[in-house]
């Protein structure tokens, strides 16, 4: 299947004459569209509720968006709790799950009313010390253990993942917070990272509403709410089919009415935490090329680098890419496509068949919209990228600027030094 982008080479060339590269670049009418679809995927269920995970893309102006299709934020840190709650995100709307947490984390969760997701059975006593009670409301991350498989193959290792109560912790958790005052329950398990299949979630789905079965017979709690997390992944390479997530949600409706409903628990509300499926394809970074290199490979240097995408660098993972205005001439080079930082892993692309790309052309490097800027950093000095939203009208709005040398010394301040700032030119997007 090809990858086509979002954005036109017309409308690229015009928001660049306004917001020079590189930029984050988000498709408003795509999130739009697709937040309908989640929503509709399990409209079945009366209680669902999309978390989004605010680690993904945390931008208020996504949020908002999200929000006005019944969204929440999925947080996991006291920033993401900030962020959520100047989005007008409070309350049960924010689901905390996080690990390793620190107490004043948990006062700043149980003072905007979050869910709390604990992720240790330790958090219990922990939590308490924290905040000085335990919450009415309250969830627990489950790990099984063990290698999780499905029908087509094995997913993951979650015996090697560092979250979650084991089943027995499980168990003794949930009767320590009853004896401590909680009274409505959730159970929360995430297992698996980017799954292109539509059969994870039922799957997932399946474990944790028998669970769920087990919780009620030996417990006598009726946990109030799953939370299936993320996991549900995009196709990053042409030949990936895309998740459908109307399947998805009528492979989750049939478990639930084979296990839960025979069970009495057929209220029990749905929850989900998706971050890459919800804005993944919807973003891109837009850079361009600056110079070219032959030496024992073909290069082309482009205007970003792993600073403002690291996930090629830090996985190795595959981003296709467009040469804008040559969509449709041949892949007939080959190139290593790198950024400009002083480690020879800042590369786009290896020995990527693309069409012959000269200096100026402009470069779309598709599904960014999650874990993309979210991931930014500064080494080599290198600074932020601008996020930009192309509306749903066609018109584009900067949503952040771009970082700037001042901010970059501005956690320096105190040592007083005087930073010539006016060395060299002005930053792009300043």
């Amino acid at each position: 299947m090809k990858k086509i982008p979002f954005v036109t080479n017309r409308q690229v060339q015009e928001i660049i004459r306004q917001f020079p590269t590189p930029f984050h670049l988000y498709d408003e009418k795509g999130i739009r569209a697709n937040a309908q679809a989640v929503r509709d995927a399990f409209a079945w269920n009366k209680g669902y509720k999309e978390y989004f995970a605010v680690k993904a893309e945390p931008n208020p102006f996504i949020i908002q968006i999200l929000k006005e299709y019944g969204c929440g934020c999925d947080c996991s840190s006291l920033t993401e709790l900030m962020l959520s709650d100047a989005s007008g995100v409070v309350g049960e709307n924010i689901m905390f799950s996080s690990n390793n947490t620190p107490a004043e984390e948990f006062q700043a969760a149980a003072k905007l009313g979050a869910i709390i997701n604990l992720d240790d059975i330790t958090h219990i006593d922990f939590l308490e010390q924290a905040i000085g009670y335990i919450p009415e409301t309250i969830s627990c991350r489950y790990n099984p253990g063990g290698v999780y498989a499905i029908s087509n193959g094995i997913m993951d290792n979650p015996g090697d993942a560092k979250y979650g109560f084991t089943k027995a912790q499980l168990f003794e958790g949930y009767r320590a917070l009853k004896e401590k005052g909680a009274k409505r329950f959730g159970l929360h398990s995430f297992l698996v990272s980017n799954t292109v299949t539509n059969d994870y979630y039922p799957a997932l789905a399946k474990t944790l509403f028998e669970l769920a079965v087990e919780i009620k017979q030996e417990l006598g709690i009726a946990v109030s709410f799953i939370n299936l997390s993320g996991g549900v992944g995009i196709a990053y390479r042409p030949d990936e089919v895309p998740n459908d997530i109307i399947a998805i949600g009528e492979g989750v409706h049939k478990v639930f009415d084979e296990v839960l409903v025979p069970a009495g628990l057929g209220n029990t509300a749905i929850y989900t935490e998706m971050g890459r499926f919800m804005t993944g394809p919807y973003g891109c970074l837009v850079t361009t090329a600056v110079h070219e290199k032959h030496t024992y490979k073909d290069y082309i240097g482009v205007d970003a680098c792993a600073a403002n995408l690291m996930r090629p660098a830090m996985y190795g993972a595959y981003h296709h890419i467009t040469v804008m205005g040559k969509e449709d001439a041949a892949c007939s080079h080959k190139y290593d496509i790198v950024g400009s930082l002083c480690e020879n892993n800042d590369k786009f692309a290896v020995d990527r068949m693309l069409p012959e790309i000269a200096v100026g052309d402009v470069l779309v490097i598709h599904d960014t919209g999650a874990h993309g800027f979210a991931m930014g950093y500064n080494y080599n000095g290198r600074l932020w990228s601008a996020e930009v939203l192309l509306k749903a009208d066609g018109t584009p709005q900067l949503i952040r600027r771009a970082q700037t040398p001042q901010d970059y010394f501005a956690t320096l301040d105190c040592f007083g030094l005087p930073f010539r700032t006016e060395l060299g030119a002005t930053p792009k997007n300043s």
